[in-house]
């Protein structure tokens, strides 16, 4: 990455300090250094881990939906040309509402490509394809500068800027400090932003299997009763599984040998893609919504999953992420080249305004949604499939929710429409 090699005690001035450096922090650290998009800020980036953690597979075995907005905004950062032979299109939409075991399972709901736009609504990446494209351009940008491996230890504010102190000694200072620390936000708490959400009694599995039969880059998205089954195309003859289970079941499930796990596998795989095999490891996440109440107090903003986490039945986490990244760095160089404070909150009211009505509304949606389909009720279930049958049969309807799906719905920030800031 890009090294500094200042003495460790040493203090660092920036424009903008980000706390925390997966896939969303090093893609705000882009949009606000990269001068090619038009910020060109200083930037520290601090992160537990040094950037090569996302060479190793086994780091995060997740795949994000890149929407058609994301990939505009990827293209503007100057990474998409890294993750394009990674990137598996996805063409088609299959939903069936069925049970483990089910020898038939309808389609209920298919979704295709927006038509007349000529491209398709979303790609699957593996994370650990992204990560690595965004690290290595994140390295390639001269006024950005990581400090890795690094915890923070404590955080002060002045009148004119934010201070994040380092267990190394050293203290980076700046008018904005962003946290984008994940879902347990460290930041966010010491910067006294409060929460509210619930667990969900589920855990998300996560897993690549190969399969003897072409996906032709079609998504599956069976509902069962424990949650969403999800067989999401990567490129060649594989796909990544996001499989929801009660989280006792799931940590059995995970911790079983590779004939029970594949025989867990065989009662929800069905048979559109052939003989499977699951390959590499395979993790276990738990579910959660969360949404922070503010996103952002004076000299603090919050980004990704330190502001919003989401059920992941629609694959929407990093795409809001980028969301907030595009609005945050927009709002903040607007406000910049009118004389103004990026981290007064005459400026981040801007960003609140902007990002959280539709991260709440995503949250909720998403909410409900699994709430209604992740369950055996005969009443829920006859009443939900008539309307997932009723949408099928409606252009307008089904163009919607792809409009959606593409990212292309509402106010889109400068970045995600491909524009420098």
């Amino acid at each position: 990455m890009n090294p500094n090699h200042k003495n460790p005690a040493d203090d660092i001035d920036a424009d903008i300090v980000i706390l925390g450096g997966g896939l969303v922090g090093l893609s705000m650290a882009l949009a606000f250094g990269d001068s090619r998009i038009g910020a060109g800020l200083r930037v520290a980036l601090v992160d537990n881990n040094t950037p090569d953690i996302w060479s190793k597979s086994e780091f995060d075995g997740r795949a994000s939906a890149i929407t058609a907005a994301s990939r505009t905004m990827l293209e503007a950062l100057g990474v998409w040309p890294d993750v394009a032979d990674h990137a598996q299109p996805m063409r088609d939409i299959i939903v069936t509402d069925s049970r483990p075991g089910d020898v038939s399972r309808p389609v209920l709901l298919k979704f295709e490509p927006a038509r007349g736009r000529g491209d398709v609504a979303a790609h699957m990446v593996e994370n650990v394809r992204l990560g690595s494209a965004l690290a290595d351009r994140v390295a390639a940008t001269e006024t950005v500068v990581v400090i890795a491996p690094e915890r923070a230890t404590g955080f002060k504010r002045t009148p004119s800027e934010g201070l994040l102190e380092l267990e190394s000694g050293r203290t980076l200072r700046a008018p904005l400090v962003i946290a984008a620390d994940g879902r347990r936000s460290w930041l966010r708490g010491v910067a006294g932003i409060d929460t509210v959400g619930w667990r969900y009694d589920q855990s998300g599995i996560v897993a690549t299997v190969i399969h003897d039969r072409p996906h032709d880059g079609v998504a599956q998205e069976h509902f069962m009763p424990a949650g969403p089954f999800a067989v999401l195309p990567l490129t060649g003859n594989r796909s990544s599984l996001v499989w929801t289970e009660e989280t006792g079941d799931a940590t059995r499930i995970v911790g079983l040998d590779d004939t029970g796990f594949a025989e867990e596998l065989r009662r929800r795989f069905d048979d559109r893609l052939g003989a499977f095999e699951a390959r590499g490891p395979r993790w276990a996440y738990p579910l959660e919504m969360m949404l922070a109440r503010d996103y952002a107090c004076e000299r603090v903003a919050l980004v990704g999953d330190a502001a919003h986490s989401v059920h992941p039945l629609a694959g929407l986490g990093f795409n809001l992420g980028l969301r907030d990244v595009a609005a945050l760095s927009e709002v903040c160089v607007d406000g910049l080249r009118l004389g103004m404070d990026p981290g007064s909150l005459s400026v981040l009211d801007r960003y609140t305004t902007w990002r959280r009505p539709d991260n709440v509304a995503t949250a909720f949606a998403m909410d409900g949604l699994n709430r209604l389909f992740s369950n055996d009720n005969p009443a829920l279930k006859a009443i939900r499939d008539m309307g997932l049958g009723l949408v099928d049969r409606l252009p307008q309807a089904k163009g919607f929710f792809v409009n959606e799906a593409a990212g292309l719905g509402g106010a889109l920030p400068k970045l995600l429409r491909g524009d420098a800031l």
